[in-house]
This record gives C-alpha cells, sequence and structure tokens, in this order.
C-alpha cells in the first residue's frame, strides 16, 4: 500500500469484541492506522502510549487513531486498560489486514507471522495520504511527519 492507492477496507474486532470498518470509520475524518508486532512489549507500549498522549492533537485533526495487531481481542482488552488507551485497538488474529498492507514479517523473534509496525494515514475517500512500513521493529514511526501530513488534508 502507497500513497496513492486506494486503502484496501476491512472489518475487524476490537478490544471489546464489537466489529469496527474501516471505510466506517473514514465517514467520521481521517484515520491513522498504526499496525503494531505485540501488546504489551516495550517499544509498542511506548509507540501507543506516545499516541494517547497526543490523542488531543489528533482529535483536533479530526483524525481517528486505530491500532491492529496480530493479539488476540482478549489480549487487547487488558492492554488497553493496562495502558489507559483512549482510541480503538484491532485484532488481526488472521493476519488478513496486516497482509493486505504489506505489513507482516515472516518471521519476529521465531514467530510467524507478526505485524511490522507501520502507520498509514487515510483520507475520508479511503486514499492513503502516507504510508511508513518499518523492517526495524525497535523504531517508532515518524511522528512528526504523520502530524505534518494529517494538518495537510
Amino acid at each position: 500500500m502507497n500513497v496513492g492507492d486506494k486503502a484496501k477496507d476491512f472489518t475487524l474486532l476490537n478490544s471489546d469484541g464489537k466489529e469496527i470498518t474501516l471505510s466506517e470509520e473514514t465517514k467520521e475524518g481521517k484515520v491513522l492506522l498504526l499496525f503494531f508486532p505485540l501488546a504489551f512489549s516495550g517499544v509498542c507500549t511506548e509507540e501507543l502510549c506516545t499516541t494517547r498522549d497526543n490523542m488531543k492533537l489528533y482529535k483536533s485533526l479530526n483524525t481517528n487513531v486505530i491500532g491492529i495487531s496480530v493479539d488476540s481481542f482478549f489480549t487487547l482488552n487488558q492492554f488497553k486498560k493496562s495502558n489507559n488507551l483512549k482510541f480503538s485497538l484491532l485484532s488481526d488474529f488472521n493476519k488478513e489486514v496486516s497482509g493486505a498492507y504489506n505489513s507482516l514479517y515472516n518471521e519476529f523473534f521465531g514467530m510467524k507471522g507478526v505485524s511490522k509496525r507501520s502507520a498509514f494515514v487515510v483520507n475520508k475517500e479511503m486514499i492513503i495520504e502516507y504510508a511508513e512500513i518499518l523492517e526495524d521493529s525497535s523504531k517508532l514511526p515518524d511522528f512528526k511527519t504523520i502530524r505534518t501530513v494529517l494538518s495537510s488534508i
């Protein structure tokens, strides 16, 4: 998935077991998709807590933030509660969406099929305005550039 591409629509379960569909979320505004490897891991916790701490900014930019990992929605529920996250976490347990967004490690510390740390900004027309897929899971997305892109659309 590259800038200018039509985002692939999907429906996944959130941390409460409720279905969330991307095309429904974009009707309300822009969407920031944050794929992350595993709940409760150090860098993922840092990434999502940094996002949590900037929610006022994202809301001011009319942006809905959605985190996605291959963890079960049960695990994501506990992760969300533990870190007081105020945005949706979606379970891509079957790895279909991570694969569709080219955001899936073949192997991650001996585990097969873990989401790559990735960030996508999707506009109201379901067009990708920003795409970043990190091969190095110890790196964080470029939040400064993401904010610049969100401010420009």
